[in-house]
């Protein structure tokens, strides 16, 4: 069978599959093919069992469904119910935080507040008075209003909508009947709102799709990054190691995947502390790398090497030298454990909703997790005994990422320059074009497009037009093992305006290279991150989101919760790239609304292009346009 080539590390392992007959996620895509037409339109729905009914788009068969739906309605409650999809693993996800927060500030879980300045900023932001509180009594106040926005019913706008969401944006959304109050009450409302017999205007339901955009941004990806960055520290900028070259044949090697620093951070800190255990077996200690959402999450707090993405997640493990891969919740691969039988690796599951046939289940609770942690390390040690003296192939490709760009790390960067008026600098070489415009890549790698090199492609065209590029997620891991976040990688591929601008501000750093073109922003939650820092710009500008030079990429569509993400984007008024194309085509009403009509409404509007060069030159006329309007 005919390999698909992703990148040398990646090629390594799929041929050593090959050859040990082991199954991988590319066999399973050939075996799938061709794939149902209908399903990628979105025109099949499954709402009740007078179906499933599927809308012939060429107008040949049936043209609804039982029940009387058009493709149109089919095709919107489809896409709200991927929207809800999405959110609620961000709101899961930023709830669970909360939670163990909770339970640190009543001495119930060994955690503790490692940013206090971060405390303080979302503290105030929230309206929170000091009037001579300790932190506890503050941090505590913190989560009650985080907690609220799940569950208040008073009809006001959520606590962290009020907190995050642009000036001009929320005003626009409050006169759109936007504003959403209960988290919760908004996922509920969806699932409802898409059962047979209900709403079936695609213009309502595609107006839904926007409210839960907003419940993703702000009771998930907002809220879970503000209390990570208390909890664990706020990503400074750091260097590290990236690729499957940084696992170590001699050392006992834990692979942790995921998206929680609540287990993460628990691991890694007891990997430390058994590290003579280890070396007692033989092993030259232990080393702990990152995959995925928590590989990003460990990089730009500790320095922890990324090893891989999420397509890499089973690929690592047909190395032989994985001993453990412990993993949370999203994006766990079910085949992890059929490749982890082939060898001597432990798959440990640790949350009760994300169980997998094969692994061995450690029920990870905040208030148990040093016991936990350390019978996990453990089980990784045991591995290691099991694995020591057998064939691993661990490939040598690995790489140098600068990594850590939190708005607060950037600021810190610019108020070198400009101590009055960090921005300033910014907007003057946007201005006179040294940065032409910057784009957000984020989501996850796809199977489909690895073989196109979809990402290093776009980002390599748009860094020689001088766009300035900020990262997030599994599309990071595909950017650092690319060397985009290497400062060599500044004169290698940007144009000699964004070329100038890194070298001065990687001097203002006091480092000796520039800053790379691409910037590390962080896991999928981070993308907080990326509005965050848009709004202060729009902010320093006095005009909208809308207006800035800027785009919003997801390359590789995969998830939904990159579906949910590029609907926030979307109501914050960004042109979002989307390869392949979301499950719309199918609904003329959607795909007019979402490609055209919406600039009219909130400024943003998606845009569909699988060629790499071409999906650049779309968003480099996007940014001309913006320029010209602002007469730049």
């Amino acid at each position: 069978m005919a390999m698909k080539t992703f990148d040398r590390s990646t090629q390594v392992l799929i041929d050593r599959a090959e050859v040990l007959g082991i199954e991988t996620g590319i066999h399973r895509l050939e075996s799938q093919q061709p794939q149902c037409g209908f399903g990628q339109l979105g025109t099949c729905c499954r709402m009740c069992y007078m179906g499933p009914c599927r809308i012939d788009p060429f107008g040949e068969g049936a043209t609804k469904g039982v029940c009387g739906a058009t493709a149109d309605t089919i095709v919107c409650r489809n896409l709200l119910r991927e929207e809800v999809g999405g959110a609620s693993s961000h709101v899961g996800h930023a709830r669970h935080v909360v939670l163990a927060f909770k339970k640190m500030l009543e001495g119930k879980a060994p955690y503790s507040i490692s940013d206090r300045n971060k405390l303080v900023e979302v503290a105030s932001g929230l309206g929170i008075k000091f009037d001579g509180k300790s932190d506890k009594e503050i941090a505590t106040e913190v989560a009650d209003k985080a907690l609220e926005d799940l569950s208040r019913q008073d009809g006001e706008p959520m606590n962290w909508l009020k907190l995050r969401a642009p000036k001009r944006e929320f005003e626009m959304w409050g006169n759109l009947g936007l504003l959403v109050s209960n988290a919760h009450n908004e996922i509920e409302e969806a699932m409802h709102r898409t059962s047979m017999g209900n709403d079936a205007d695609p213009i309502n339901l595609l107006l839904s799709c926007l409210r839960i955009g907003l419940v993703d941004g702000y009771a998930g990806l907002s809220m879970a990054t503000d209390f990570q960055d208390i909890m664990f520290g706020t990503p400074q900028v750091r260097t590290v190691e990236v690729n499957l070259g940084v696992l170590e044949k001699d050392k006992v090697n834990i692979a942790l995947h995921g998206h929680s620093p609540v287990l993460s951070e628990k691991i890694l800190e007891w990997a430390s502390k058994l590290e003579d255990e280890a070396k007692k077996t033989g092993a030259q200690g232990i080393n702990v790398v990152g995959v995925c959402c928590t590989g990003n999450e460990l990089t730009m707090r500790r320095g922890v090497p990324m090893a891989g993405h999420n397509l890499q997640s089973e690929i690592i493990l047909l190395t032989g030298a994985v001993d453990a891969m412990i993993v949370d919740m999203q994006c766990i691969w079910p085949s992890v454990t059929k490749i982890a039988e082939c060898f001597h690796t432990k798959i440990v599951t640790t949350e009760p909703f994300v169980k997998i046939p094969g692994a061995t289940h450690v029920s990870f609770e905040p208030e148990h997790a040093d016991e936990e942690a350390k019978k996990i390390v453990r089980m990784a040690i045991d591995a290691f005994k099991e694995r020591k003296g057998e064939d691993v192939v661990i490939p040598k490709e690995k790489s140098v990422a600068f990594v850590g760009f939190s708005v607060e790390a950037i600021l810190d960067v610019l108020k070198k320059i400009d101590s009055s008026d960090p921005l300033k600098p910014v907007i003057d070489n946007i201005v006179s074009g040294n940065i032409y415009g910057a784009v957000g890549f984020v989501g996850c790698p796809s199977i489909k497009l690895r073989d196109t090199a979809m990402t290093e492609k776009m980002a390599k065209e748009l860094l020689k037009n001088n766009v300035l590029i900020v990262t997030t997620g599994c599309t990071a891991h595909i950017c650092a093992q690319a060397e985009l976040m290497d400062s060599t990688a500044t004169d290698k591929y940007c144009g000699e305006g964004l070329k100038a601008v890194l070298h001065a501000l990687g001097k203002a750093a006091g480092l000796d290279v520039p800053l790379p073109p691409v910037w590390h922003m962080g896991s999928c939650v981070d993308n907080a991150r990326i509005a965050t820092l848009l709004g202060a710009l729009a902010n320093r500008l006095g005009v909208k989101i809308s207006q800035l030079p800027v785009a919003g990429s997801a390359p590789e569509l995969v998830q939904e919760k990159a579906i949910s993400i590029g609907t926030w984007f979307l109501a914050l008024g960004l042109l979002v790239h989307i390869a392949p194309s979301p499950r719309i085509l199918g609904s003329p009403v959607a795909t007019k609304v979402l490609t055209q009509d919406l600039e009219g409404i909130t400024g943003g509007r998606a845009y569909v292009e699988l060629d790499p060069e071409k999906a650049a030159a779309g968003i480099l006329a996007h940014i001309a346009q913006k320029r010209k309007a602002l007469g730049i």
